[in-house]
């Protein structure tokens, strides 16, 4: 089966649930992608979920309740298949209905909403896993194509005027802000787009990790378009 994802040593492709979770990470390699064309009408089962607020979590029993075509029945058997899965395997898988996130407009020279370049990190031993079934899909772009926005000169010299407390303290006031997690890519970096349909495994900081996090942003959405997205 052949994949659209260039190789440039960041991304692992893997065709099953069990290569995704036992392959390991290593080097530069910090995404892996269980790549698929998958069948069924996922815009179907969209249009059949209701939005109460910008992001609404579906639950396996509003997918079983909705009455679906038989494209849209073999959508829902995917995504019912998927969160069987990452939950046997330990997980807590959240299925989302999403209109936008909240924006973060609070400082004009950081960012540290979704839609910024950004690693997660856990105190556990854990990974992020995703999959978008319809809707605009997210991007990752490598280590060595951005710059942690704290140790850009003109941004950590408005952090620093910012912070009130010690000069001991300011390393925790940027975790505790979250401000040490995102990223500026470079110029003239194209991200990877995610696509539609492939499970993702990305690599987050964790004190057992092995290899740096996988820098990944959330796509601005299509006009007119809610997207279904899978995230634990």
């Amino acid at each position: 089966m052949a994949n659209s994802f260039s190789n440039s040593g960041q991304i692992g492709v893997v065709y099953n649930f069990s290569e995704l979770i036992n392959t390991d990470f290593k080097e530069k390699m910090n995404a892996l992608c269980w790549y698929r064309n998958l069948d069924g009408d996922f815009s179907e089962i969209v249009t059949r979920l209701s939005l109460k607020e910008n992001i609404t979590e579906v639950y396996p029993e509003d997918l079983i309740e909705l009455k679906l075509s038989e494209k849209g029945d073999k959508a829902r058997e995917v995504i019912l298949n998927d969160l069987k899965l990452l939950t046997d395997f330990g997980a807590f898988p959240s299925l989302n209905l999403l209109k936008c996130y909240e924006r973060d407009a609070e400082f004009d020279f950081i960012s540290t909403d979704v839609y910024s370049f950004h690693v997660d990190r856990s105190p556990i031993e854990t990974d992020t896993f995703l999959c978008t079934y319809h809707g605009a899909a997210s991007d990752i772009i490598s280590n060595d194509q951005a710059q942690q926005k704290i140790l850009i000169p003109e941004i950590l010299t408005k952090l620093k005027d910012l912070h009130t407390g010690s000069s001991e303290e300011f390393e925790n006031f940027l975790k505790e802000n979250y401000f040490d997690l995102h990223y500026q890519p470079h110029t003239n970096v194209k991200p990877v787009n995610l696509g539609v349909g492939h499970l993702w495994r990305l690599a987050v900081d964790h004190p057992k990790q092995q290899v740096l996090p996988c820098i990944h942003r959330a796509p601005v959405e299509n006009e007119g378009e809610y997207r279904l997205l899978l995230i634990c």
